[in-house]
């Protein structure tokens, strides 16, 4: 099997043919000047043990040299077996809640953008794992099926907003339910959940669904996003979201709850705030966990060759250098261009 190291690098063959035209254009330059010096014939016998064909022989010589350096550069490698990879790890399910009131700015820049900034950073410590993401807020969707791309997953959280799930509410039950079934069974405990979220739970009963996870081997942790004292929801016009009263809501952390879910779910609760990052307690704990090893993989085995083509450009450039522009009895004998060597 055949393939490229660097292939971003192929637009240098379009550079080859400039150089090329350059030499070219250096030699027809010379060759010009001398005729402004004498005909060429006339030019012939004056300088009769000077070649007029080697000037091309070395213009072939040093564009092929110029050829099998970019030929090194872009690394042609030669499949030459198979190599098989397990890895071990965790899995690791993200319920990021994307409710309305994750727009409070009771921590810098908001609770949502301080969120994802934290899923960032998970992302960036895990080594091997496998992470998922599901997003909720009256209801809960699988945002990111489990995975090893930490590229997708990050692309994925670029487009998190609060307008992607429907249904208004903050529903962390049933986001830690849609977490199970992205993993299934989790018996021998290499699964966590982190719910992420300010914890005003209004749909279900979070803390039995802790427990129910806790016992089928999830381990679930959660982290609070927000304030005690709370803080108005932005309704994205300039304004805030007010009740049926008129008076402006305010989304208040609860610590409490939060603590609960986290004691039944046999897993750590942090509070977010914007001047440290709690993450590094549930990062620990997920970093002590039973690893598991997951589904291995083939790898083909790639053998480098752009030494070869190093070689031949060496090769080639000193055999120009060594090559003198006085005649030989072999480059006499050749016609050239039609010329005729006097």
């Amino acid at each position: 099997m055949f393939r490229i190291a660097n292939p971003e690098l192929l637009i240098l063959y379009a550079l080859v043919a400039v150089v090329v035209g350059l030499f070219a254009f250096a030699t027809y330059r010379n060759k010009r000047q001398i005729r402004l010096f004498a005909e060429w014939n006339t030019y012939g016998r004056l300088a009769s043990a000077t070649s007029t064909k080697k000037p091309y022989l070395k213009l072939v010589l040093r564009s092929l040299a110029v050829l099998m350096l970019v030929t090194a550069v872009i690394r042609p490698q030669i499949g030459s077996g198979l190599e098989e990879v397990k890895r071990k790890g965790v899995d690791v399910v993200v319920a990021l809640d994307v409710s309305n009131s994750m727009n409070a700015r009771d921590i810098q820049p908001s609770r949502l953008e301080r969120s994802v900034q934290s899923i960032y950073r998970i992302i960036d410590k895990l080594q091997g794992d496998r992470i998922g993401l599901v997003v909720f807020a009256g209801q809960a969707f699988v945002q990111l099926p489990i995975t090893t791309d930490y590229g997708a997953a990050k692309l994925f959280l670029s487009n998190i907003n609060t307008g992607m799930v429907p249904s208004q509410g903050t529903a962390i039950g049933a986001a830690i339910e849609k977490c199970m079934e992205t993993v299934g069974d989790s018996s021998i405990k290499s699964t966590a959940i982190i719910v992420i979220t300010d914890g005003e739970n209004h749909e279900d009963d979070a803390i039995e669904t802790a427990k129910e996870a806790a016992s089928k081997g999830f381990v679930v942790h959660t982290v609070g996003m927000g304030s005690p004292q709370g803080s108005p929801v932005p309704d994205g016009r300039g304004n805030f979201i007010s009740d049926g009263s008129g008076g402006t809501v305010v989304s208040r952390l609860d610590d409490a709850l939060l603590q609960q879910v986290a004691d039944a779910g046999k897993g750590k609760y942090v509070r977010a705030s914007s001047n440290a990052d709690a993450l590094s307690v549930i990062l620990s704990e997920i970093d002590a966990m039973e690893k598991k090893e997951f589904s291995s993989k083939m790898f083909t085995i790639y053998d480098e060759q752009f030494m070869w083509f190093l070689a031949a450009a060496l090769f080639f450039l000193v055999l120009e250098m060594i090559i003198t522009d006085r005649k030989t009895g072999l480059l006499s004998s050749i016609k050239l261009f039609g010329e005729q060597q006097k």
